[in-house]
């Protein structure tokens, strides 16, 4: 539902979303995640543009699929959720994710997250990174586990080649007897 207004496919919602620049989130209960395909489902993720999920609780293998996508996973804090935080999922929010100087994320750190309502309310809470580890942290910054070996063959790639010193006319090869 958009702003309140008409209900729509998840697609066409998203293709709308996407051609306004609007980058998506969903709010999600426990276990977030369970049931089969999760890779595929956390692919389904990406290309419908969220970029963020919050929910209570990820399925294991869903949150680090959805890393791996470039889908940053968030916790609600122990006992809290959309309910108990009034969200409807018709506000907007600001998603202050901390990261260093190299641009990554301290696993597991708190989140500080607004959303506001369209009358211009706003619900602050703090949400935990379910960026669970320094590998995790790499992929989240580079956009997913496929950006980051690309990014590593691409800068392998520009190292200097070893390149072996050219015989000259003095040099003597004593190559293996025969």
């Amino acid at each position: 539902r958009k702003g309140g207004g008409n209900i729509d496919w998840i697609y066409n919602a998203s293709l709308n979303y996407k051609a306004e620049g609007t980058p998506l989130i969903v709010l999600a209960g426990k276990d977030y995640g369970m049931g089969s395909s999760r890779d595929w489902a956390a692919k389904g993720t990406l290309l419908l543009g969220v970029r963020a999920v919050i929910s209570e609780s990820f399925e294991r293998i869903h949150r680090s699929n959805l890393v791996g996508m470039g889908v940053l996973p968030l916790c609600f804090m122990e006992g809290e959720s959309a309910q108990s935080h009034g969200l409807t999922g018709a506000e907007t929010f600001d998603i202050n994710l901390p990261v260093n100087a190299e641009g990554l994320v301290e696993p597991r750190c708190e989140v500080p997250v607004t959303a506001t309502r369209a009358d211009g309310g706003k619900i602050a809470f703090t949400a935990r990174c379910r960026i669970d580890t320094p590998v995790e942290a790499e992929y989240y910054r580079n956009g997913g586990v496929l950006q980051t070996v690309l990014r590593r063959l691409l800068n392998e790639s520009r190292k200097p080649a070893m390149v072996w010193p050219r015989p000259t006319s003095h040099d003597t090869y004593a190559g293996p007897e025969i």
